[in-house]
Order: structure tokens, then C-alpha cells, then sequence
């Protein structure tokens, strides 16, 4: 698979199949994700691969949790900044209407949306799951590291046959990941990531989200 086809192709999952996905596989993608580039080669992610009874046992704990605290706790950043504004404000709330109508559920059913959340934290049923952190005393340009390797994750998982589906929404449950992994307290929990083979009949794996025209965003100088 050519690099601008499986970003072409990448794109959020959220039904998967129960299909197992090797361990070999997923060491093999992780490992060569580091490649990613590193400001000072500092290399500052980490990462928890969760398959089988341990990716289970992870979403049994919370579970349990949800059944007192729905939504989880606090996370430790703001995975929104607090006063989102235009254009990124109408962005965010076109993607999320775009997504429940694949699966008509109206704005107005709160309760089946929640539901339909909460399928976060199954990692939308993929058999793999993922945890990402990042060592505390790292700044902005790290965080950047740390995404990009993701990305090579997600791009790599396309190479494979695999889909993925980053997921911010595990950070609200950092107190029950960070003691279940014996995650050091130094490691901020930044994301989970699912990964797997996509369900392509399921309605909501339709969903490709629009990108803004490159006029908008790209400015191209050719003289000084």
C-alpha cells in the first residue's frame, strides 16, 4: 500500500469486528512507528498494548466505575481548549452530528447518544487496545512527538488490513488505567487507541468527515 493510500483510507472506526489481531503484528507496527520524528530524539511516548483478557479486564474495571460515574473523572489536559472558537467550534459539532445521523439517533435522545459514547470504552469492540502516556515534564513540542507517532501507528495499522480509532475519551478514566498498568505517576495518561478489522456493514463506519480546502489553510510564497 502506497503512503498516500492508506492516508487516504484512514479514517476513525467505531465498530469493529471480534476478529483477533496478532501480537506479533502489533509489536511489529509499534516498532517501526518509532521511526516517528523526535525534536532532540528525546522519543517521549509510551505506549500499552491491551489483547485478549488484559484489553477485557481493562474495560470490565471501567465498567464498573461507569455504573457510579458515567463520564469517568476529570482528565489531566484539556482535550478541548475551554473557549473553543470559530471555525474550529462549528467543526466540532458538524462531526458529531454527521456521526449520529449515520446511525440515526436525533440530538434530541440524549440518553441513546450517551449509550453510543460509552462504546469508547469498549474500544468500539476492537480486540486490541491501546494505551498512550507521556512523561509529565515534556512540553508542546513533545506532545507533537507523541502524535505523530501515533499517526504512523494508524498509517502502518492501514498497511495491515487494520483500522484504528484514536481515543481521548480513555483519558477520563486515567485513575483506574493508571492502577490497573502500574503506569508511574510521572506518565500522563494522554489516549487510548483501538485496533482492528473494521466492521464495514456497520452504519456509523460510513462516516468520512470532511476536510477544510487547502485555500484555507495553505499559504504558498514563490517570490521574497
Amino acid at each position: 500500500m502506497k503512503v498516500s493510500e492508506a492516508i487516504a483510507t484512514r479514517k476513525t472506526i467505531r465498530a469493529f469486528k471480534s476478529d483477533p489481531v496478532a501480537r506479533n503484528t502489533i509489536e511489529e507496527i509499534i516498532a517501526l512507528a518509532a521511526r516517528a520524528p523526535s525534536g532532540g530524539n528525546l522519543q517521549p511516548w509510551k505506549v500499552y498494548a491491551l489483547l485478549g483478557p488484559a484489553r477485557d479486564e481493562l474495560v470490565r474495571r471501567v465498567a464498573d466505575v461507569r455504573k457510579v460515574h458515567p463520564m469517568g473523572t476529570t482528565p489531566e489536559y484539556h482535550i478541548y481548549p475551554p473557549d473553543l472558537t470559530e471555525p474550529y467550534r462549528t467543526r466540532r459539532f458538524r462531526i458529531g452530528e454527521a456521526m449520529y445521523a449515520t446511525i440515526n439517533i436525533p440530538r434530541e435522545d440524549k440518553l441513546a447518544r450517551l449509550k453510543f459514547f460509552s462504546a469508547n470504552w469498549e474500544f468500539f469492540g476492537a480486540p486490541c487496545g491501546l494505551i498512550f502516556t507521556i512523561d509529565r515534564q515534556m512540553q508542546q513540542g513533545q506532545w507533537a512527538d507523541l502524535g505523530m507517532f501515533m499517526e504512523n501507528i494508524m498509517l502502518l495499522a492501514r498497511e495491515h488490513g487494520l483500522h484504528t480509532c484514536p481515543q481521548e475519551a480513555w483519558a477520563m478514566f486515567h485513575p483506574q488505567i493508571r492502577e490497573y498498568l502500574s503506569v508511574p505517576e510521572n506518565e500522563m495518561i494522554f489516549c487510548g487507541m483501538g485496533v482492528g478489522f473494521a466492521d464495514e456493514v456497520a452504519p456509523v463506519n460510513s462516516l468520512v468527515t470532511e476536510r477544510a480546502p487547502a485555500g484555507e489553510y495553505l499559504t504558498v510564497r514563490e517570490l521574497a
